[in-house]
């Protein structure tokens, strides 16, 4: 058992294990201490002091946050001394601070504005600075840095170091006047390492780093009686959304969105689910492939790279290929179900509704920032046009819709549109760490057993969770004669999110160690739930919470498996023919970059 620590917070007396830190022990006790630089997610770093407190019998405050409780120490939290330390802490920063922050787009959700107002700082006491000391940079597709609001709680560094594995960000120079923190060089975001993923912004506790928005485009295009504009929703920014409403985060309003998107202008409202559910016929068709040529050495498919990983996350990709380029061969050929989805809304729905491809504008209603880079990559245009015109982040939906005057949980519930509008439980799930791998094994066993999948409810436990990498193996017998290869076979397959982890598994592989057949790899935290366009704040709790959601609203689903999805099966037989088939390729499936390396 821990040795136990006896302490008084504010003459309130606690035990708590010896490794305990103020801070902690503060927050067990239901005793408010604030803090900037602090988040859940990531390292200590001690460097706001903003939750500095004073200790009886010592005469320097310190930082709650990274002191260690002992044994009888009386801690005040909120005496005159510590109020007017961190009033004056708040005063340095804001003096440091550009513009006004009714103008800030994190106005509503910047935690610097929020402590300001809590400890009554209305006045520049140290002055403000009204002109800017550095340049915009405006130059990512997806991210956008304002340096002269960041007020140096290196949240941005630690997260793109210790959560992503990256380190685009570094705290550089020293002094009030010099001191930033910031790219190799003040190199601009588009050419650095950066894969656009946003969990620095969702981390940055002020408007130094915000999401490049595209409301403004998207608005413009609404409001053209030329343009058809349609708008498809990822099942991750469903399960979020409320919480821009005041909603507890883990409820789904889904139904009850389709009807808001409609009351702002989209001409229809469709299901991303469509595509995760073609995304997995592809993509199980290519691994069995694979397999097959791998097994048997038969010529079945042209790259059959064992072992096969998943390619619906734009940030994981591009990590593959500025760290990885040289195994970009066992990356999956298939298009995220976004980019499948603008492809098919070009060609397909348009030929069927009778309007010309240039005339619909596709926007897509995504957890992730990476989808903004994604839908400009130049690859992207099979279907002779841009396949998906703009993606707007959870964030901005929720902008768009409060701006229209729109409660969204007083909203009626409706269905999404057809004829690419119904999606199954195992598209819902995508959207959840593990579920691109749950719905796969849920169809591909199927097919090449002609039996259920041998498990209750079809809830496939083992690749589900939160932890960073998992693994799960399922042994396949009794099939189908066609895939008689398969036979006594152990299918080994692994999970891992946040690109941090996503190095361990490439590091196996590059090392020629990795046991696995199936890899599916998220960019972010918890998965697309966890993305970077996703509400603010994040936290473990809050995103296991939006799993729970993701993972009702498939037990709640008729249909939970992509082979049963009758929409999909209508345009296969109507337009793409079969997995894998020509048409499919050339539509579907992309080819990648080998960005190799840089310096920055």
């Amino acid at each position: 058992m821990d040795k136990q620590i006896t302490l008084k917070i504010n003459e309130k007396e606690l035990k708590v294990p010896a490794d305990t830190t103020i801070l902690n022990a503060a927050e067990k006790a239901g005793i408010h201490i604030p803090t900037l630089c602090n988040h859940k997610d990531i390292s200590l770093a001690g460097v706001c002091r903003i939750c500095v407190v004073e200790i009886v019998g010592k005469n320097t405050l310190m930082a709650a946050c990274s002191t260690p409780v002992s044994e009888g120490m009386e801690v005040k939290t909120h005496t005159r001394k510590v109020r007017k330390a961190r009033r004056n802490i708040l005063e340095l920063m804001l003096a440091d601070h550009y513009g006004e922050c009714y103008a800030c787009t994190r106005n509503g959700t910047c935690e610097l504005r929020k402590l300001a107002e809590e400890y009554g700082v209305n006045d520049y006491y140290f002055g403000h600075k009204t002109k800017r000391r550095w340049e915009l940079d405006d130059s990512s597709f997806s991210i956008v840095r304002d340096k002269d609001k960041c007020i140096q709680c290196k949240r941005c560094v630690r997260t793109c170091i210790d959560i992503q594995g990256i380190g685009v960000f570094e705290q550089v120079f020293k002094g009030r006047e010099k001191a930033t923190v910031d790219t190799f060089w003040n190199t601009p975001m588009l050419n650095t390492l950066c894969i656009n993923c946003g969990q620095c912004v969702n981390r940055c506790p002020t408007g130094a780093l915000t999401e490049k928005s595209d409301v403004d485009a998207v608005w413009d295009a609404i409001d053209n009686p030329q343009k058809h504009v349609v708008i498809q929703t990822a099942p991750a920014p469903r399960a979020a959304i409320p919480e821009e409403f005041g909603v507890e985060p883990g409820t789904c309003l889904t139904k009850e969105l389709n009807t808001a998107l409609r009351m702002v202008g989209f001409d229809k409202v469709f299901d991303t689910n469509f595509t995760a559910d073609l995304t997995i016929l592809e993509e199980g068709t290519e691994l069995l492939m694979r397999l097959k040529k791998a097994l048997t050495g038969e010529n079945t498919i042209d790259n059959a790279t064992i072992p096969m990983m998943t390619s619906c996350s734009p940030g994981w990709v591009k990590f593959c290929e500025e760290f990885f380029p040289e195994h970009l061969d066992h990356l999956s050929t298939c298009k995220s179900p976004q980019q499948m989805f603008g492809a098919i809304l070009k060609t397909y729905y348009a030929k069927k509704i009778g309007i010309k491809p240039e005339d619909i504008v596709v926007v897509s209603l995504m957890p992730c920032t990476a989808k903004k880079f994604e839908c400009n990559r130049p690859e992207m245009n099979d279907s002779g046009f841009t396949d998906v015109d703009f993606a707007l982040t959870t964030r901005e939906m929720a902008q768009m819709i409060k701006e229209s005057g729109i409660n969204l949980t007083e909203c009626e519930p409706s269905e999404f549109d057809d004829p690419v509008g119904l999606g199954t439980g195992a598209g819902i799930i995508f959207g959840a760490s593990g579920g691109v791998m749950e719905a796969a094994i849920r169809t591909a066993y199927e097919i090449i057993t002609g039996r259920e999948v041998p498990f209750t409810n079809l809830e496939i436990l083992p690749v589900r969770g939160l932890e960073g990498v998992r693994e799960a193996e399922l042994k396949i017998e009794n099939v189908l004669p066609e895939w008689s290869f398969l036979e006594g076979v152990v299918l080994k397959v692994a999970i891992a999110n946040g690109t941090s982890n996503a190095r361990k598994i490439m590091e196996k592989i590059k090392e020629g160690s990795a046991p696995w057949h199936f890899i599916e790899i998220m960019a972010c935290p918890g998965g697309c739930l966890g993305g970077g366009g996703q509400p603010i704040p994040t936290s473990p709790e809050i995103r296991e919470k939006r799993a729970k959601a993701i993972y009702q609203e498939d037990r709640d689903m008729p249909l939970r498996k992509s082979h049963e999805n009758p929409q999909v099966k209508t345009l296969y037989q109507e337009f793409l023919q079969q997995p894998l088939g020509e048409k499919s390729h050339h539509l579907l499936h992309t080819k990648y970059t080998k960005r190799g390396r840089r310096v920055h």
